[in-house]
């Protein structure tokens, strides 16, 4: 007697999740990343917070996507009590964030043409300037995957492959850059207003990672009112919220009156408090843009809470 153990929806194994287009550019994400991962371990080396911050970045986008092969090859994403398709597409997009970072940081703060002294010497600096390339390829492969899953329009899509949902990643990631910096001798807590400025990045940055939580676990539909209206609602606040903070932060940060309008020449590299100020007030503006693309972008998409 013939066995009968066939899986309802075809094979165990789903071979397009490695030859489609998106499973290409997922297998060379593992394929780079490891080979960055690998050549900073061996034998470039990495010191500091930079290096600290550019191997984990590898190493939790290694980790995630690996996760994301395997259960996309063993279709066991069903099992799991959460949206896939907004999953993915989250993690497309914040690995995209971490990867293009760490190919900025790790050049930068570790690779030089000229070899440096014994015991490191020029094969340190070849390995170096190795990862810095795969560390750029890496960075291609994750921006591929977003390329190719962004919804198209009159395209129905999960909510975080459209414009809106990828824009709220960057939007948190750009917070976690005004967080770095504010608690780097930014000198927040002397008056009440720049304090007034930390709670509106706090309270747009908790927010949107709660609309973004909601989207992966798939849990939109319980909230009692359409979730794109929600959506558009806080958008158009946190529109608000970081205007004023746009317009608070410089002023007392950089105005005669409150602040230092120049760089103090005597304030101390990589840790001036005016250094701190400006990429807050820089990132301000950033984030303002982007929650008014946010907000424009959204009145043009139609949420779909079952897909």
């Amino acid at each position: 007697m013939g066995s009968t153990m066939e899986p309802p929806g075809g094979g165990y194994l789903h071979l397009g999740a490695v030859t489609s287009p998106v499973g290409t550019a997922r297998v060379l994400q593992l394929v780079f990343g490891c080979t960055t991962f690998s050549l900073v371990a061996h034998r470039g080396g990495f010191s500091g917070v930079q290096g600290t911050f550019c191997v984990s970045a590898w190493g939790f986008c290694f980790a995630l996507s690996a996760l994301v092969v395997a259960c996309e090859f063993t279709r066991l994403h069903g099992c799991l009590r959460l949206s896939w398709g907004n999953f993915t597409a989250a993690f497309a997009m914040l690995a995209t964030l971490l990867s293009a970072t760490a190919a900025v940081i790790y050049p930068l703060y570790f690779s030089r043409l000229e070899c440096p002294p014994e015991p490191e010497g020029c094969t340190a600096r070849n390995f170096r300037l190795a990862a810095s390339v795969f560390a750029g390829l890496l960075f291609l492969a994750y921006a591929t995957e977003v390329a190719l899953t962004r919804a198209r329009p009159g395209q129905v899509a999960s909510y975080m492959a459209t414009v809106s949902g990828l824009l709220k990643i960057v939007q948190a990631f750009v917070a976690c850059i005004i967080f770095g910096a504010l608690v780097h001798d930014s000198h927040y807590g002397r008056y009440v207003a720049t304090q007034w400025c930390v709670a509106v990045y706090s309270l747009c940055f908790l927010a949107t990672v709660v609309v973004v939580v909601l989207s992966v676990l798939g849990h939109t539909g319980g909230l009692g009112c359409p979730f794109d209206r929600v959506v558009v609602v806080y958008t158009f606040l946190a529109v608000l919220l970081y205007l004023s903070a746009a317009v608070i932060w410089p002023v007392f940060c950089f105005d005669p009156k409150y602040g230092e309008p120049g760089r103090p020449p005597n304030c101390p590299k990589g840790s001036c408090p005016w250094d701190s100020q400006l990429v807050v007030a820089t990132f301000t503006y950033v984030n303002l843009l982007l929650y008014v693309a946010d907000l424009a972008y959204s009145q043009r998409i139609r949420f779909v809470p079952t897909f």
